[in-house]
């Protein structure tokens, strides 16, 4: 037999349960009686919200370049990563890290990736080039979080193929040494303009680059302005003197000091990418 419905109704000055017979049982008169029971009621209903209400995730400590809390890498492949992640700011000032946890206790991965960039605050003040490949084990979800200054080269799908084609196969496969790894070097890749994203299909992709487009149309308007027949001049065209032009050398500028390592002030805006296995 179906149990009749029941309806629990709070007010400032009494609670009262009702049921569909229209019985009505008046309790806690006065505001005085009832708070307490309202605060209980607020109280479990919080805790039905999950524990993301109650207390966030703390954002861990930023040890190193790599951060293995939830113990997914050997001792080999996290020495290994963070050579390269080394490298490569040595060689550009762009900074990575790799975070890994045992479980987000509920929270969003968008949402607590931003927090640990946030606090981490990866990559250099004055170029936001910092980065971030999180892994949270027991949800089984990885995102790469792309700071401002990497969103033109380490962009939004480039970072969606990097989860999908290159590190969930292979998680899936329960290889998360080669998974970290092979994700922070297309990641390397990316930022130096040498990852090609692969279409749909799986393939990379031929389109030509933007630069290449460019310098195509200049060539073609240069070449239209040139005069037919003798006569006049051509056109003037600006080649690099002192003082101009591009330089190269790699860029100045550490992230703390003493041998450690801590974020050099790089900011974020929530670019990147996020995928399970």
């Amino acid at each position: 037999m179906q149990q009749p419905a029941r309806f629990l109704r709070l007010n400032s000055d009494n609670v009262s349960f009702s049921g569909l017979s229209g019985s009505r049982i008046r309790a806690f008169p006065g505001r005085t009686a009832a708070a307490p029971v309202v605060c209980v009621l607020l109280f479990v209903a919080t805790a039905m919200c999950g524990p993301r209400t109650l207390c966030a995730l703390d954002v861990p400590a930023l040890s190193g370049r790599v951060n293995d809390y939830a113990s997914m890498l050997s001792a080999g492949a996290e020495a290994a990563i963070e050579e390269k992640l080394a490298v490569l700011e040595k060689e550009e000032s762009t900074q990575i890290a790799v975070l890994t946890v045992p479980a987000l206790d509920g929270e969003p991965i968008e949402d607590f990736s931003m927090r640990v960039v946030e606090a981490w605050k990866l990559g250099r003040g004055d170029f936001d080039n910092g980065a971030l490949l999180l892994v949270a084990a027991a949800e089984r979800r990885v995102r790469i979080e792309v700071g401002y200054g990497l969103e033109g080269s380490l962009t939004d799908l480039a970072a969606g193929r990097i989860v999908d084609n290159g590190i969930v196969p292979l998680f899936a496969r329960g290889r998360f040494d080669e998974g970290v790894l092979k994700g922070v070097e297309l990641m390397i890749a990316a930022v130096r303009g040498e990852y090609m994203a692969p279409d749909d299909d799986g393939r990379p992709g031929n389109h030509p680059s933007i630069p290449v487009i460019i310098i195509v149309l200049l060539i073609l308007y240069f070449y239209s302005q040139v005069p037919r027949g003798g006569g006049g001049s051509g056109p003037l065209i600006f080649t690099g003197g002192p003082g101009g032009g591009f330089y190269g050398g790699t860029r100045s500028g550490g992230f703390g000091g003493g041998g450690g390592f801590s974020g050099g002030g790089g900011g974020f805006g929530g670019g990147g990418a996020s995928g399970s296995w």
